[in-house]
């Protein structure tokens, strides 16, 4: 298992951030404007490859429930350039109502090309 180094939430990269703002905020087309043309989501055990599969998924989480996230933690493998992994803290109408999930994302040339969003 590579070593981990903690970001600060503040010191993550553009795409990010900005993905973190734009999810928060349910704007669809400023998450998608973030992703690769090819990239991939595995987000509750599917997958969504391409931006179209991608905005189906991003327009379905977005009216499932209501809730609120904050971001808690962040970190990085010690040897990784591109792989990010953001904790954040969701509670709201969904069963359990408060859960954290792991926003593991992996940059290439500054877009999103792939996340996974896991327990």
């Amino acid at each position: 298992m590579n070593p981990t180094q903690t970001v600060a939430l503040d010191a993550l990269p553009a795409a990010i951030t900005a993905y973190l703002a734009a999810h928060r905020h349910d704007d669809i087309p400023a998450q998608l404007s973030l992703f690769a043309a090819d990239a991939t989501v595995v987000d509750d055990g599917h997958t969504h490859t391409g931006l179209t599969a991608i905005a189906a998924w991003a327009d379905h989480s977005a009216g499932a429930y209501t809730y609120t996230i904050t971001p808690i933690a962040a970190e990085r493998p010690a040897e990784s350039d591109g792989d990010y992994t953001v904790t954040q803290h969701l509670a709201g109408d969904f069963p359990g109502g408060t859960v954290d999930l792991r926003f593991r994302f992996t940059l290439l040339d500054g877009l999103i090309r792939r996340l996974v969003i896991e327990p």
